[in-house]
């Protein structure tokens, strides 16, 4: 197991940006639009796992009121506290009964020490994504949005996110939408600051949506 946290290519985020447009000139259109994207950072931990289980499938909006509601009724979240909501009131909070169950899959693993996340700082992004994966619920769109928006990694590509896809098609003027499998071989040429082209991606979806429903 890697005792040492691992290095990675020593880029600011502007000097990412202006590689990757480089290699992709209608990015430099999402800049001269909507600026270069804010940094999103979440930390590390139960909390952010849990938010991002609740916004799997769903839209954010309705991911982030639920999150609140629980952050709300917990004061403070840890895994301790989640599993002493019953089924109902979880419900309430707007867990589905699959996320409920996944959420004390989670907690119940973190309770009993099968998975230490304040150990996956340290560990390479594929070692990071099967300690996590080892918990129902948790598959790799999940472990990647874990690495790239709590730990922070530079090229992760969280495969199967719609709204990328989505902000894609729209960018490239596209009739369709690309299927996961299609924009994971277009985001290799993006490497290795794929975490960067995810987040001017996001920053376009995020940023039309806002002016269309503005």
């Amino acid at each position: 197991m890697c005792t040492k946290k691992m290095a990675y290519p020593p880029i600011s985020q502007q000097q990412a940006m202006e590689t990757l447009c480089s290699v992709e000139p209608s990015f430099i259109q999402i800049i001269e639009q909507y600026g270069t994207p804010p940094l999103w950072h979440r930390e590390e931990g139960f909390a952010t796992l849990i938010q991002i289980i609740l916004e799997q499938q769903v839209s954010l909006a309705s991911a982030k009121a639920a999150f609140d509601r629980l952050e709300k009724a917990s004061n403070p979240l840890t895994p301790g506290r989640f599993l002493q909501f019953s089924d109902s009131e979880l419900k309430k909070i707007g867990f589905s009964r699959q996320k409920t169950l996944y959420g004390r899959h989670l907690a119940t693993a973190l309770e009993e020490e099968q998975l230490k996340l304040d150990s996956l700082h340290s560990r390479n992004d594929d070692d990071v994504r099967r300690e996590l994966t080892k918990i129902k619920g948790i598959g790799i769109w999940t472990s990647n949005i874990y690495l790239l928006m709590a730990l922070q990694r530079p090229d992760i590509w969280p495969k199967g996110d719609i709204a990328l896809a989505a902000a894609y098609r729209e960018l490239k003027q596209l009739e369709k939408r690309p299927s996961s499998e299609t924009m994971e071989t277009i985001s290799v040429r993006w490497a290795p600051y794929r975490s960067a082209a995810a987040r001017l991606l996001y920053h376009y979806y995020l940023s039309r949506r806002e002016i269309q429903t503005g």
